[in-house]
């Protein structure tokens, strides 16, 4: 097989071409983000993030169905019920554990620990109330992603959260540097910088619902943290750690994607195994060039 071939002939499906978009949008949304969670060192919240959301679509499942307590609900896209259920509970789990943090009383890490267990235990008693949920198609591909599944709605859904997320850090780039670097500088020039902790807490819960659809729960972390610590590796400068991160997201996303479809394997593993490969890469790199500099 030639190297065109490997990627021209995927491209003869539709799905694939849905999946390789959706792919590409993921990587950059969690390409730029996932840098102010690698220099701030939030990745434990991000995992607990990913699993907070698990009420919040169980229960979009449970309660907004035919029949159920707000089955006026049901004529909605069933995607759409449980994109909006996960993004609730991981709004409201970022908010929470924001408001315990406030006045540096309780720890970060001791209050994620708390949100975490508390979100994801509720997640399981809603799910054991139902024994529809195991057998729910829509349900499994939250928990462990099913990209070329992906419908067009999808596609729009993702890209809505692309432009909002970007949107937002485009347009409040320099404060948010500030609080992820300086904290008390930021509160020395007057910024609110609590409301913007907040709404960096509340755009990792953005990001991480859009990426459930793509890779699921279980493997949303690593293409929030990969790509951002892939570009670490390579850069000491922020700025210029922004675009390698999107660019290493976004690439693992459409290789990963290639190589599942060659391979016969799943896509959301082989798109994380192809991210990690990437930051492997840059790591050797990294020892490469810092033996050659100091000679």
């Amino acid at each position: 097989m030639t190297l065109v071939e490997f990627f021209s002939e995927p491209l003869n499906y539709q799905y694939v071409q849905r999946a390789l978009i959706a792919a590409m949008l993921i990587g950059l949304i969690s390409g730029i983000l996932g840098c102010f969670v690698v220099v701030r060192g939030m990745s434990f919240f991000g995992d607990a993030l990913a699993h907070s959301i698990v009420p919040g679509v169980a229960a979009a499942f449970v309660f907004t169905g035919p029949g159920a307590a707000l089955g006026f609900l049901a004529g909605i896209d069933e995607d759409l019920r449980l994109f909006a259920g996960g993004l609730v509970a991981g709004i409201l789990s970022a908010i929470v554990v924001g408001v315990l943090t406030r006045d540096d009383r309780l720890k970060e890490d001791t209050a994620i620990g708390v949100v975490f267990v508390t979100m994801f235990a509720l997640g399981i008693a809603i799910i054991s109330s139902d024994p529809r949920v195991y057998g729910s198609r829509e349900f499994t591909h939250i928990l462990f992603g099913d990209i070329l599944a992906i419908s067009r709605s999808d596609l729009i859904t993702t890209a809505l959260c692309g432009v909002v997320v970007i949107g937002i850090i485009g347009l409040l780039y320099k404060e948010l540097l500030l609080v992820s670097f300086d904290r008390d500088l930021a509160q020395t020039l007057r910024l609110p910088a609590e409301g913007l902790r907040m709404l960096l807490l509340v755009l990792m819960a953005v990001t991480i619902v859009a990426s459930l659809q793509i890779i699921g729960v279980t493997l949303t972390l690593a293409m929030l943290v990969t790509p951002a610590a892939t570009a670490r590796l390579l850069t000491h400068r922020f700025q210029t750690m922004l675009p390698i991160s999107m660019l290493a997201g976004a690439s693992a996303g459409c290789l990963g994607i290639f190589l599942s479809y060659h391979l016969d394997l799943a896509t959301g593993p082989t798109i994380v195994l192809t991210s990690t490969a990437l930051f492997l890469g840059a790591f050797a790199w990294a020892q490469w060039w810092q033996r050659v500099t100091t000679v």
